[in-house]
């Protein structure tokens, strides 16, 4: 085999190589068109790939996985572990989003980002805020005191179905955008809180209030 033979092959498979890698990275690249309806937020058209999907898949498993989305009874749990999680999930949403490439803008399209940096912004953001200094209070001033005596327990877990309620159809859109099928049978739904239903008591007085 000659030298120019030899050279010749090899840049057959170089090309073939460049092609081959090519057409993978336009595959990769190539945005598709996706709408998916956030009750908060209406619906909305994103222009996702293969990057955004990975995204939205590492959100999905985040949001399914914590208090975010399962339910907290009232008689269940700790709330100081709820906000725990919730400010977990702060964390890693932000670490994700930094450590990933943006999304190609796109006119009319929003972006995986989009959807995460507003459930952050619009969910997780104002619930700790409002919720963590109160609890931390409660702790300092109360250090042996059980968590049920906080006057305020009943409100925030109260407000915390609120927001895993919001959350859920967050996690339902990340799963959307990453191709997760049956998505819902991975969620578990947050129930709506009913409310209580006055029963009379002995005394004819409606039961919860004072004779």
């Amino acid at each position: 085999m000659t030298n120019r033979v030899l050279f010749a092959l090899t840049g057959a498979v170089v090309g073939a190589v460049v092609v081959v890698a090519s057409e993978r990275y336009q595959r990769s690249a190539r945005l598709t068109e996706v709408k998916v309806t956030i009750p908060q937020l209406s619906e909305l058209t994103f222009a996702v790939n293969n990057d955004a999907r990975q995204v939205a898949w590492q959100m999905f498993i985040e949001t399914v996985t914590r208090v975010s989305t399962q339910p907290l009874a009232g008689d269940e749990g700790v709330v100081r572990e709820a906000l725990t999680s919730m400010y977990g999930l702060f964390a890693t949403t932000r670490e994700t989003l930094k450590a990933t490439r943006p999304s190609a803008a796109v006119p009319g399209g929003q972006t995986v980002e989009y959807l995460a940096i507003t459930m952050l912004n619009r969910e997780l953001r104002p619930f700790l805020s409002q919720w963590h200094p109160r609890l931390r209070e409660f702790e300092l001033s109360h250090p042996d005191s059980r968590e049920s005596d906080w006057a305020d327990n009943a409100a925030c877990r109260a407000d915390l179905q609120r927001v895993q309620r919001n959350i859920h159809g967050y996690a339902s859109g990340f799963a959307r955008l990453a191709g997760v099928r049956e998505a819902e049978a991975l969620i578990r739904h947050v129930p709506t809180p009913r409310s209580p239903v006055n029963q009379p008591d002995n005394s004819g007085s409606p039961a919860g209030t004072n004779p």
